[in-house]
């Protein structure tokens, strides 16, 4: 959920006319939506009246100062992303303005480009943000999350198996969701009405194979005291699902296949021909082309079932769609909990964002789920999410010439060492170290209660 350039309100704050003119033209270049103002007050006025989304506001200026203002939005408008500007750069600013809640601190004279670099990144900050904040859903989802390009091609293909009776193969990592692309293709067709089966070809014992898809009749073997419909009969007229094909037998693949060509099964125990109307959906996390190379999966089981392929991609090849997933897995487990929806911080966000999860969607579901039950607050850090997911920090170097010193005195002196090789630039600074801001700020917090 990109935010268009046009749609963003920027608010920008200088008692220079001169650099309110230069700020204000590069941004409405770049496509933006800029409103000015010469001095706090006439900020606050535009705030009070006007929905903002980003604040740029030089920090020295006559009676009231950038910093007044940057407490003001922080106190009351919280969703506002905020950058500091000065012409008079310290690291006492920097610091102040950090702790105080500032997203950015650019120092004049900056170039156009660094200028339209930030507020680039701010933006994405707010995407992400109102992504996982969000209550909209997709209109045509079939139960499935998500507005990427692969989802799209899922999506259309899903349409197009359930306007036919043809087989189809669902193919994709395990968590991505292979079940609901079948229900999808079911609910959606003329055998809605119908039962949907969902079987496990993992699951089922070659020595129950037939009962269990064609059912028995009573007497058929030791412990048959009834007779019993099998996965195929229980489908009739509907779909079955033939989950993780791929580990079936090659003994239940033959069965399968005679299905498939004649439409007919056997009851166990039972002479008797009985025609199925079944429609057979597949889905594997294995490559059955490989398979087939092997020796390891029949060849012509491979193209019965192959009719229609539906390759669905893995989360880390789609991440447009990960904030999404965790605004609706969020809002799930708040109403399953019966407790608030937590708010994660961007440093949280980018963390989900940026990892590869080899589990797809049912990883990322049971990850939202842990971090809400096991949470103390109603804000999620990145130090709140597990090991495998956090951003890993450096060690500190050993201090010159054998000074002994505290972790907590090195610590300090790194960060604010960093923090002004980078003229007290949060953002580069945190990325630095290895740190969200939120945690960049809550240690300099520390480190000035110390001095």
């Amino acid at each position: 959920m990109k935010i268009p350039n046009e749609q963003l309100k920027i608010l920008v704050v200088d008692d220079s006319q001169d650099t309110l003119e230069i700020i204000r033209r590069n941004l409405e270049d770049a496509g933006y939506h800029v409103t000015t103002a010469a001095s706090v007050e006439q900020a606050v006025g535009v705030l009070e009246f006007h929905a903002v989304d980003m604040v740029i506001t030089d920090i020295k200026m006559p009676k009231v100062s950038g910093l007044d203002l940057l407490r003001y939005v922080r106190e009351n408008f919280t969703s506002i992303e905020i950058m500091m500007i000065t012409g008079f750069p310290c690291i006492d600013g920097a610091v102040q303005a950090i702790k105080d809640g500032a997203e950015e601190y650019l120092v004049k004279p900056f170039t156009d480009e660094e200028l339209l670099a930030s507020v680039k990144g701010m933006a994405e900050k707010l995407t992400r943000r109102r992504t996982v904040q969000s209550e909209r859903e997709p209109v045509k989802s079939y139960g499935i999350i998500g507005e990427s390009f692969g989802i799209e091609k899922v999506f259309d293909l899903i349409d197009k198996a359930a306007s036919t009776m043809a087989n189809v193969l669902i193919s994709g990592e395990s968590g991505t969701g292979k079940e609901l692309v079948a229900r999808a293709i079911h609910y959606t067709s003329d055998r809605a009405s119908a039962p949907f089966v969902s079987v496990n070809c993992t699951a089922i014992p070659d020595g129950l194979l037939e009962s269990e898809l064609f059912g028995h009749v009573k007497g058929a073997f030791t412990g048959a005291k009834d007779s019993r419909a099998g996965f195929f009969q229980v489908a009739e007229g509907g779909t079955i699902f033939l989950d993780e094909i791929g580990d079936a037998s090659l003994n239940m693949q033959a069965k399968l296949l005679r299905v498939l060509q004649s439409k007919e099964i056997h009851m166990v125990g039972s002479s008797r021909v009985r025609k199925v109307d079944t429609r057979i959906i597949a889905a594997t996390h294995k490559d059955l082309q490989g398979m087939v190379r092997k020796g390891h999966f029949r060849e012509d089981l491979f193209y019965r079932l192959n009719v229609i392929d539906i390759p669905i991609p893995p989360l880390r090849e789609r991440r447009e769609d990960i904030l999404r997933l965790v605004s609706f897995f969020t809002r799930k487990y708040a109403q399953e909990l019966d407790c608030n929806m937590p708010v994660f911080t961007d440093g949280a966000l980018q963390v989900l964002k940026n990892y590869s999860w080899p589990g797809n969607v049912r990883e990322l579901e049971n990850l939202i789920q842990r971090v809400m039950v096991i949470a103390d607050t109603d804000e999620i850090d990145i130090n709140d999410l597990p090991s495998t997911l956090r951003n890993r920090t450096s060690a500190p170097a050993p201090a010159a010439g054998g000074e002994e010193k505290s972790l907590a005195e090195i610590e300090s002196e790194h960060i604010t060492g960093v923090l002004a090789s980078v003229d007290g630039n949060k953002t580069r600074a945190a990325e630095i170290l290895g740190i969200d801001r939120k945690t960049l700020r809550k240690k300099l917090k520390k480190i000035e209660g110390e001095d």
